[in-house]
């Protein structure tokens, strides 16, 4: 079977070398998802982006809002601790109707999650033989065809890391505020700041913008805050590294399932803080940060 043989479609896509398939930007023009509010979650891969993204959705929850988040990773582990287990993928759920979307009701790929947010895995095609892109699409196509975005306040992308292609970008082709996930160290910053160069690249053509970053698994925020200074950047939130985080994940539980510990009590109010200041975010104008070169991040931050 050839690589491609898995995919149904290939309209709107272009060969890129043996077996690989890339999807052209405006293959999701179009979609919008109505009134829900979008924020899609970025970040060095590592970097504690699904424990921050199902958080940040349980803190959105709690506030009252209906929320739905997405996971963009072949991982599929996104919203882990929102369901207490790894749930199948929508592209392996297409896989299993020979690609007949119509074939497929709500419930075979969504799950409820932790007070009542609604879990969605993306998943992706087998490595190296396709692109993220696609798949978020179709999985954006199915929530509209079961209007499962009508009665959403929030959507909250998990958007895997480390990759430029369209698997990367097409979330913030829905999205309002991209947030940024970082260190306090020189490569997750370096990450983060060519985040901010794409993020800004596709804002000339769609309603995105930048909300900020968090400054997680980090007892200082020198670093993340040398850089916003120097590139006119944000950090809204920070979170360090609590072992309470990592025993959450363990236990598949969010940290509003954990118990009371002062640790967590904190963490909790600054996750809080945060979907509010992320909500906020979408009534003003949204940052405009200067990613750096190359050279005056080294400069910056690469030497003692």
């Amino acid at each position: 079977m050839s690589p491609r043989d898995d995919i149904p479609d290939l309209k709107g896509f272009d060969g890129d070398g043996e077996g690989s398939v890339q999807v052209h930007d405006s293959e999701d023009i179009g979609l919008d998802v109505g009134g829900a509010r979008v924020f899609s979650v970025y970040g060095k891969g590592g970097i504690g982006k699904s424990t921050t993204s199902s958080n940040l959705s349980a803190a959105f929850s709690l506030l009252g809002k209906r929320v739905l988040q997405i996971g963009c990773d072949p991982k599929h582990d996104s919203t882990f601790t929102l369901t207490g287990r790894l749930q199948e993928t929508v592209i392996d759920i297409l896989k299993q109707v020979n690609f007949h979307p119509e074939e497929l009701r709500p419930e075979d790929y969504v799950t409820e999650g932790f007070n009542g947010v609604m879990c969605v895995e993306a998943g992706g095609p087998p490595a190296g033989t396709g692109c993220g892109g696609y798949v978020v699409g179709q999985t954006v196509k199915l929530l509209k065809q079961h209007h499962l975005l009508e009665d959403t306040d929030v959507v909250v992308f998990d958007v895997l890391g480390d990759v430029v292609c369209g698997g990367f970008a097409a979330p913030l082709q829905h999205a309002d505020r991209a947030l940024i996930v970082t260190a306090n160290d020189f490569d997750s910053i370096y990450a983060m700041n060519r985040i901010i160069a794409a993020v800004q690249a596709k804002a000339v053509n769609y309603k995105v913008r930048l909300a900020g970053c968090v400054a997680n698994r980090s007892r200082e925020t020198n670093e993340v805050d040398r850089y916003c200074e120097a590139a006119n950047f944000k950090r809204i939130a920070h979170m360090p590294d609590l072992d309470s985080i990592r025993r959450s994940r363990l236990k598949k539980r969010t940290l509003f399932e954990m118990d009371d510990a002062e640790d967590v009590v904190m963490a909790r109010a600054e996750y809080i803080r945060l979907a509010e200041t992320l909500w906020r975010s979408t009534g003003e104008p949204g940052l405009t940060p200067e990613p750096l070169t190359d050279r005056h991040i080294f400069e910056l931050l690469g030497f003692d």
